[in-house]
């Protein structure tokens, strides 16, 4: 008997953006809000002191959502994703060699914000609590 396993590509990941978002409109009309994300891990250095280690993440939001929610997030800015894992492969101008990257398309982006109460930290999902599946996932996605 063979295994058949599901087709499941997801992913979950919270960070700080690196840099301000960039916001563009394809030819064809498509709106993306192009993200880098940093995700730290902590581990224990062979000290045995404890340390951050950081892994970075191109994201791309594609949507109405998107667009509505490019002034509420600037560099510094957490988040969590929840999307897909997108390849791409790439010419590396400095060596001529193929690289390959792995890329995060989102489906949801929640934006944390500091809550005027207390300055305890709130989960707001973006601009109005809407989730919006990319473009990309629109005509990919069987269901």
């Amino acid at each position: 008997m063979e295994l058949r396993l599901p087709p499941l590509n997801f992913v979950m990941v919270s960070g700080n953006l690196t840099k301000d978002p960039e916001f563009k409109v394809t030819a064809t009309g498509k709106e993306v809000l192009s993200m880098r994300l940093a995700v730290n891990r902590r581990i224990k250095d062979k000290t045995g002191a404890w340390k951050d280690e950081p892994m970075f993440f191109s994201v791309d939001w594609w949507g109405d959502l998107a667009a509505k929610s490019k002034d509420r997030l600037h560099k510094g800015s957490p988040i969590v994703v929840e999307g897909r894992l997108k390849g791409r492969e790439y010419d590396d101008k400095a060596t001529g060699q193929k690289r390959s990257v792995i890329d995060i398309t989102a489906n949801i982006v929640h934006i944390l914000e500091k809550s005027g109460v207390g300055g305890a930290p709130s989960s707001a999902p973006a601009a109005g609590g809407s989730a919006v599946k990319s473009d990309e996932d629109l005509e990919e996605d069987p269901f």
